[in-house]
């Protein structure tokens, strides 16, 4: 029922509409596009879209919103900062890289090939391969790229690595091993100088699992 002692509207006058809701800082707003299921995959795989063509000094928190579909807003909400974003794209681009078999239930003589064709079968499947440049590509051109790339492969690949080498000096020989596959990678994929950017695979491998060996159980 109407209050009759309520003025009444004038002529084209409005109702004022209540002050919208305020958001904490780094929530999304309800209404945020993308903000559903699946977000975080989507914002995660445009970071590292991005991080890829644009190397990690250009990218942009608002630059992965974008391409993502979603406020920015959102993005800090999952990830929290650039390098958050950076480090979290690290883990998932290296996912397969970390699922090694277990080196200790091989032939030891036969570790150097393993290593090697593990590594080029990630690098020579293109959907593997693509945020894997992502990564080395910001790493070679920022430091804070690649303080974080050092600090991912040191805590989560070589110590594995050099954790199931019962040799001296483990950790510095599973470097110089890994040393010698970032090389190739260099050359190959990056780079991509001939004749290494169009050698055949297998020969590759072939050529450089003994030096592998050798880093890895050799005297």
């Amino acid at each position: 029922m109407t209050d009759p002692a309520a003025p009444e509207p004038g002529p084209g006058s409005a109702a004022t509409p209540a002050p919208a809701p305020r958001r904490g800082r780094g929530r999304p707003a309800a209404r945020d596009g993308g903000s559903g299921p699946g977000a975080r995959d989507r914002i995660l795989q445009a970071a590292r879209a991005e991080f890829a063509a644009r190397g990690y000094d250009k990218t942009s928190i608002r630059g992965i919103a974008k391409k993502a579909g979603v406020d920015p807003a959102l993005v800090h909400h999952y990830f929290g900062t650039k390098e958050q974003v950076f480090e979290t794209a690290i883990e998932k681009s290296f996912e397969p890289a970390l699922d090694l078999p277990d080196l200790m239930t091989q032939d030891p003589g036969g570790v150097g090939e393993l290593l090697a064709r593990h590594f080029f079968t990630i690098w020579e499947n293109p959907v593997t391969r693509a945020p894997l440049l992502a990564v080395v590509r910001s790493a070679v051109t920022n430091e804070t790229a690649a303080a974080l790339l050092r600090g991912f492969v040191l805590r989560r690949l070589l110590g594995r690595v050099a954790g199931e080498l019962d040799v001296p000096d483990a950790r510095f020989r599973v470097e110089l091993a890994v040393s010698q596959l970032l090389g190739i990678v260099m050359l190959r994929y990056v780079i991509k100088v001939d004749p290494m950017a169009s050698a055949d695979i297998e020969d590759i491998v072939a050529a450089v699992a003994p030096v592998i060996q050798r880093h890895l159980t050799g005297p």
